[in-house]
């Protein structure tokens, strides 16, 4: 896939050319998950996986599949899978849906930018989509605010249009645009230097991509 989606101001480009320095695991695609309920708790419920062992789980956890348990009563566990919500109680379970890809379309600007709502690890955050960027890429401010405990990750130095800058090579929980939600994906935190989040190919080469005028479309694979 080589499309090319902007023309961007310098310091863009020359952040783009740092990133693509930086080699990036391709995880395998999460699969969609059989998931059963054994159990319910206030706040948790005890769920059975893909047939792996029971395990407790707490209101919001991420499950297998990008699945993610949305609240539990007396009435069962309510679990989100694929954009939908179902509600199951004890001894029931939930079958994952077949030859399902989840979808989101975007529009570019009359500047050819395509600037959308991400949301990562729970938290929201405005980017530009960027096939040039090897990885996603995100201020520091940005992941301070999301809360990324992003020093944890590499140490890495940057040479930006603004100077020398510190970045952390990081993996991030979760992306996710509308519908289409990817988890584990590689990403850089730079210091300086860098003013707005970047959806880099990190992200997009585990999307199938295609461009008609402005309207851009990305596809799970």
């Amino acid at each position: 896939m080589n499309t090319t989606l902007t023309q961007q101001p310098r310091s863009w480009r020359i952040l783009r050319r740092l990133l693509s320095l930086f080699p990036f695991l391709c995880l395998p695609f999460a699969h969609a998950a059989e998931i059963s309920v054994i159990g319910v708790f206030p706040g948790k419920a005890v769920l059975v996986i893909d047939g792996a062992q029971p395990k407790t789980y707490s209101v919001g956890a991420n499950l297998a599949g990008g699945a993610k348990l949305i609240s539990v009563d007396n009435n069962g566990a309510v679990i989100e899978s694929n954009g939908r919500r179902e509600t199951l109680g004890v001894g029931q379970h939930m079958q994952p849906l077949r030859n399902v890809r989840a979808k989101v379309v975007l529009q570019a600007d009359v500047n050819g930018h395509v600037v959308t709502q991400v949301n990562i690890n729970g938290g929201g955050t405005r980017m530009i989509l960027d096939t040039g960027a090897t990885l996603v890429a995100l201020p520091a401010s940005e992941a301070r605010r999301l809360n990324i405990k992003y020093q944890n990750g590499q140490t890495a130095f940057l040479n930006t249009a603004n100077g020398r800058s510190q970045g952390y090579v990081v993996k991030l929980d979760s992306v996710r645009i509308g519908d289409l939600q990817l988890d584990g994906v590689d990403a850089v935190v730079v210091e300086n230097g860098l003013n707005v989040g970047l959806l880099g190919m990190s992200f997009l080469n585990r999307t199938d991509m295609h461009r008609e005028g402005r309207e851009v479309t990305l596809i799970k694979n």
